[in-house]
């Protein structure tokens, strides 16, 4: 049985569904009549759906984890800790110090991630929001490149080697060849696809052909992909002539994705590279036939071979499109931002995008929000520091304390007093079943 005729099938099972819920409605009230008590009923379903369901949690662990981190730098400021010892005379010099610092801390966070509003120009104001923008990028496209693969059941640590091989071949394509920029960028663009998607490609192969866990497989190219690039970048090939570095020639205007905004703002047309991705994937797992299919696997790998769907098939697609989407975060990095190749030129996107993914529960849009507050994490962390003293590692520790508590999900729902929408809501008695029980 073929992916479409299964999809046929869901459509016709749907269809018989919906018309069996239609029998024994004739004396239901009707949408010209509706009943006050059932939209009341559906509204209070959708609310708790969505206070209880991804969003909520996603939501209240990032409240949860701010809290924890306020306090954190509450403890750790100076000011607080000599308020502290005489806390029992004057227990508001305390909570006053306490209060100063995390809301300092926070502000400061802000100002340098959002919007400046101590500045004198409207550019040095909107600065900051740019340039979450522009360290959001390769997560957006790194997160992506894990949540598509949560989708279809896989767990997809190898984004890190991903990004490195998609830069390592994006680099190589724009030092080696002088073209004109409109052929050159979608050159460098294909570069980084084909290195991440070959990369990511490698490790559905094995998988589907050998059994071997991807997880596995993934770290070991991980740490193949870091060691291919300090070879690279010791050899004639990649390494800047004349130094002993390793770090590539510095890239030609040409090579360079322009800047979206002006030379004021670093933030440049690999954003837009990020949000099509995003809708890529959007328009890929939930409106396309492979989608449908990668999904099933997810779902059921044993159900959807049954229905004529190539498990293996579906693994391999699936890690050669996040590769793919990883090596566009490599290509960001080297043709957008860094303009060289150099050892650090992955960072630690590949592994931040796991939480980003996590944060994001694995959709897309929620991926490109979580990663635009990874990136206000990471642009406001160090205007924190400067501003306040306050040590970026809390900074880490908050995104940290983020994944402790979406993966305790009873734990936000306790302290938030959130709904569980997998448990049936108690039905209260109205007067009218009370008056004809009598």
């Amino acid at each position: 049985m073929s992916a479409e005729n299964t999809s046929e099938s869901l459509d016709s099972a749907t269809s018989v569904a919906q018309s069996a819920s239609t029998l024994g409605t004739e004396n239901q009230p009707t949408a010209t009549n509706p009943n006050p008590q059932l939209q009341e009923q559906a509204k209070s379903s959708l609310a708790t759906r969505i206070a209880g369901g991804g969003i909520g949690l996603s939501i209240g662990a990032m409240v949860a984890a701010l809290i924890v981190g306020g306090l954190l730098i509450a403890f750790t400021d100076p000011a607080t800790q000599k308020a502290s010892g005489y806390f029992f005379a004057r227990p508001t010099d305390t909570l006053s110090a306490a209060w100063s610092a995390a809301s300092e801390a926070y502000l400061a966070m802000f100002r340098g991630s959002i919007f400046n509003y101590e500045a004198k120009t409207f550019t040095k104001a909107i600065y900051p929001f740019t340039e979450t923008l522009t360290v959001a990028t390769p997560l957006i496209l790194a997160g992506l490149a894990v949540a598509i693969a949560f989708r279809t059941g896989l767990f997809n640590i190898g984004a890190q080697g991903q990004i490195i091989l998609g830069a390592i071949v994006s680099a190589y394509v724009a030092i080696t060849w002088d073209l004109p920029i409109f052929i050159m960028l979608p050159l460098i663009i294909l570069g980084g696809i084909l290195g991440g998607g070959f990369w990511g490609g490698l490790v559905g192969l094995l998988k589907a052909k050998t059994g071997a866990h991807e997880v596995i497989l993934s770290i070991m190219l991980n740490y193949i992909a870091v060691n291919l690039l300090l070879f690279l970048l010791k050899t004639p090939l990649l390494q800047r002539p004349g130094n002993t570095n390793p770090i590539s020639p510095s890239l030609e205007d040409y090579a360079v994705f322009p800047k979206l905004f002006g030379h004021s703002f670093r933030l440049n047309w690999s954003f837009v590279i990020a949000v099509l991705a995003v809708l890529f994937v959007a328009w890929l797992m939930n409106r396309s036939t492979l989608g449908f299919r990668l999904r099933a696997v997810g779902a059921n790998p044993r159900a959807a071979q049954t229905a004529g769907i190539s498990v293996a098939t579906g693994y391999i697609i699936v890690m050669a499109i996040a590769g793919a989407l990883a090596g566009l975060a490599g290509t960001a990095q080297v043709s957008g931002t860094e303009r060289v190749l150099s050892t650090g030129v992955a960072a630690s996107f590949g592994f931040d995008a796991i939480t980003v993914a996590l944060l994001g529960r694995s959709t897309p849009w929620g991926t490109f929000f979580a990663a635009l507050l990874y990136g206000a994490f990471r642009a406001g962390g160090v205007a924190m520091q400067v501003e306040t003293g306050t040590p970026i590692d809390l900074v880490l520790v908050v995104q940290a304390l983020i994944v402790l508590f979406i993966a305790a999900p009873p734990l936000v729902r306790a302290i938030f007093r959130l709904p569980d929408p997998s448990k049936p809501k108690k039905k209260k008695a109205s007067s009218q079943t009370v008056a004809e029980a009598k």
